[in-house]
């Protein structure tokens, strides 16, 4: 977790520079940080997890098969079929899985005790995730109908043709610029703020607590109360921003396959 120091009396909440504490190589440009192991860890907890819930399979399936399945089933029941029916659903099923479980499991890092930082709370997740969204929406689009999918994502149907002198540069940038801007900043700002308000919550505890004392004690109590409570409003957003980004992305792959392309 990022640290907010204290000096004295005077208390320095957490900054946008305590993201990247270096591990190993500091001062060189292959710096690798705190967050680059969090994010290798979360991968690799993942990629176990899958390995272990799905290697030998039962028909009447363990505890731990159970749980997996569970995960499985939801992205493939709830998102993949819902949105796309079950043939385009089963198509892009292994990519809407990737994008949901990666996104959870980087998110959820950023409550763990002695980990305590997101992997998504730098842009370079939020940014390969949101690419690979985009890149498999044009690949529907293009798959579906290669060529009309520009001409109906540019010029739809249905609009008098002297208003395309306004429809079509507004439809280029809401469909092919800012889907994927939007889609990187809501995961990149809900966690890089979910961390700053752990770090405050729990850097003010330490300073009312053991740096002012007496009666301060009390609202470091209070904030100690909020802390621990927003830890458990931060393991709701984990599961809602992957649930967001893999549903939306699921989205616009439906309207890219949609029968007027």
């Amino acid at each position: 977790m990022a640290n907010a120091a204290t000096y004295g009396n005077e208390f320095h909440p957490p900054s946008i520079a305590d993201f990247f504490p270096p591990v190993f190589f500091e001062g060189t440009p292959f710096a690798f940080t705190r967050i680059n192991l969090v994010q290798i860890l979360a991968t690799v907890v993942l990629i176990t997890i899958f390995l272990i819930g799905t290697r030998r399979m039962k028909l009447v399936p363990g505890r731990f098969q159970s749980i997996v399945e569970m995960g499985l089933d939801f992205v493939r029941v709830n998102i993949a079929h819902d949105l796309l029916g079950r043939k385009d659903g089963d198509r892009f099923l292994p990519i809407l899985t990737t994008i949901f479980f990666m996104v959870l499991f980087m998110n959820i890092t950023g409550v763990i005790p002695g980990i305590n930082i997101a992997g998504t709370s730098v842009i370079a997740v939020p940014l390969l995730l949101a690419l690979v969204s985009y890149v498999t929406f044009i690949y529907a689009g293009l798959k579906k109908g290669p060529k009309n999918f520009f001409k109906n994502s540019l010029f739809p149907t249905g609009v008098p043709p002297f208003l395309y002198i306004i429809v079509t540069p507004l439809e280029l940038l809401s469909t092919f610029i800012i889907r994927p801007v939007t889609l990187t900043l809501r995961l990149l700002m809900n966690m890089i703020v979910g961390h700053l308000m752990l770090v405050l919550f729990f850097s003010a505890t330490q300073f009312f607590i053991f740096s002012l004392g007496g009666w301060w004690s009390a609202l470091g109590a209070g904030t100690l109360a909020f802390g621990f409570a927003f830890t458990l409003f931060e393991l709701l957003v984990a599961f809602l921003q992957a649930y967001v980004f893999t549903i939306l992305t699921a989205v616009y792959i439906q309207l890219a396959v949609a029968e007027e392309h």
